[in-house]
């Protein structure tokens, strides 16, 4: 199987992994010939990336970081307490909030145990789901890098706990804004820019009062949009005065964001979203956090079709722990000549091969 932009596909292109909705159900299986329709509404969908069957690397298996069950549960837990939430009654989103929490936490501690067990570096683009509404999918996505970045920088287990309530809930305040400014394809006027910040201060607003959520994560919906240099809101704090966990979320919220498809631009490549933070190093981001995602989350996913800088080019096969852009890779050509018996490179061994590209067209449209 390969990993390929949705936009590159060809009709007759089998899916090696089905594409699921929040609720679990088959939206188009694996092994089903796409037709051009079929291609289209995948894109009209927001599938930027699929994986498609490939005979010299169908062997390659595929591992979602969290099971589908506990996937499953904490989006449709964190859509439907957003949902409930009502933009004119504090009193009632109160009571809907406290009722949620313990809920999370139980959602938190079952996600904080599989990511333990999990030894391979942290990928999403193995799960292909569509979803309605994008912030419920992204406060889970924000919290599953967050807990990696935590587990990776060996916070204590109480901490883990705190920062993944914090970043599940650190969108919370983006219900007090109009969908219509949240969901808007063309560039914020200054004054709708204005309205979405203060998400910010809503969200800890909302959080700060209730006995079942610690202060601490009620700050995470605080200072996840505050920089270092003190460039960020809603405060414009600087350095030590930015808690650790908004620190941490704060890369994870920015990743996520820009790996995202969203409704007025494509997604980037993780390996692209990794650049985005490195030139943030220092100033925007701490450069510890940063290195910590980096030893935890797969810079190029298993799947993906990438050139070496001697010419060579094949599929990442396997991640190496610790070692982000050093993966297994199956080579499967020679400066554009098919090999007749690909092999594999450990990049983690070979140091003087670093990857220089990464292919994202299916290679029969190339072709074509």
């Amino acid at each position: 199987m390969r990993l390929v932009a949705t936009q590159y596909i060809e009709a007759g292109t089998k899916l090696h992994k089905a594409i699921f909705n929040e609720k679990g159900q088959i939206l188009v299986n694996k092994g089903i010939p796409l037709t051009k329709r079929m291609i289209e509404r995948l894109e009209e969908l927001g599938i930027t990336y699929v994986y498609i069957e490939d005979e010299r690397t169908n062997d390659v298996e595929l591992k979602s970081p969290i099971s589908d069950e506990v996937r499953r549960e904490a989006v449709q837990s964190i859509e439907h307490t957003f949902r409930e939430l009502n933009q004119k009654n504090m009193m009632t989103n109160s009571i809907v909030l406290e009722q949620s929490s313990k809920k999370f936490n139980d959602i938190i501690r079952n996600i904080i145990l599989e990511l333990k067990d999990n030894k391979d570096l942290l990928s999403l683009l193995t799960d292909v789901v569509v979803h309605d509404h994008y912030i419920f999918t992204h406060s889970l996505n924000v919290t599953l890098y967050s807990l990696a970045i935590g587990i990776e920088m060996k916070l204590p287990e109480k901490q883990l706990e705190v920062i993944g309530l914090g970043a599940i809930l650190h969108d919370v305040g983006k219900m007090m804004v109009s969908l219509d400014v949240l969901l808007k394809p063309e560039r914020l006027t200054a004054d709708e820019f204005n309205e979405v910040k203060k998400h910010t201060t809503y969200g800890y607003d909302l959080l700060r009062k209730l006995s079942t959520i610690p202060l601490m994560a009620a700050h995470c919906a605080f200072q996840h949009h505050e920089r270092l240099d003190g460039s960020g809101y809603p405060r414009g704090i600087k350095s030590d005065e930015i808690h650790i966990f908004g620190k941490i979320i704060a890369v994870a919220d920015v990743f996520d964001a820009v790996t995202s498809n969203r409704v007025y631009r494509k997604a980037m490549l993780p390996n692209e979203g990794l650049e985005i933070l490195y030139a943030g190093a220092g100033h925007h981001f701490d450069s510890k956090i940063i290195e910590a995602f980096r030893n935890s989350v797969a810079i190029y996913p298993i799947g993906i079709t990438v050139t070496l800088n001697n010419g060579l080019s094949g599929v990442v096969v396997k991640q190496n722990s610790g070692y982000c852009d050093r993966p297994f890779i199956r080579i499967l050509e020679n400066d554009g000549v098919e090999l007749q018996e690909p092999y594999e490179v450990n990049l983690k061994d070979r140091l003087d091969l670093v990857i220089v590209e990464c292919i994202l067209a299916d290679k029969k449209s190339n072709s074509a």
